[in-house]
């Protein structure tokens, strides 16, 4: 059992997730600074944020479970941004592709959580 968020396979490739598109962000146009590019920088982070909350909730199982499905909100949330920059042409088709099949693997990982919560949450002391 992980004895830290950290230890968790699931953050540690949402935070090279999040690392993957801070580094491609960084090649969208200066006018979409304030809007797609802060948009998908801040999803993309949520996810792992929210993965380490989540952790620390796990003495309540439905905070558990909420943080953990918020996670997942975060991740559909970038997917989104992406799908966007692909359409804007500010990525190529290969490199939303490869992020796209990033999210879907963290997206696996994240939804066998959810559906095994109880699993990782901690029983309240009696």
């Amino acid at each position: 059992m992980a004895r830290s968020y950290r230890d968790l396979e699931l953050y540690r490739q949402a935070f090279l997730f999040q690392q993957a598109v801070f580094k491609l962000s960084q090649s969208f146009p200066k006018e979409e600074r304030y809007s797609l590019t802060d948009q998908v920088r801040r999803s993309s982070r949520a996810v792992g944020a929210n993965i380490a909350e989540a952790w620390s909730k796990r003495r309540y199982e439905a905070h558990f479970l909420s943080k953990l499905t918020d996670a997942d909100g975060e991740l559909q949330e970038t997917l989104h941004w992406l799908r966007t920059a692909y359409s804007c042409k500010y990525l190529s088709k290969e490199t939303c592709e490869t992020l796209v099949n990033k999210a879907s693997e963290l997206g696996r990982i994240l939804g066998s959580m959810i559906a095994n919560h109880q699993r990782f949450c901690i029983a309240p002391p009696t």
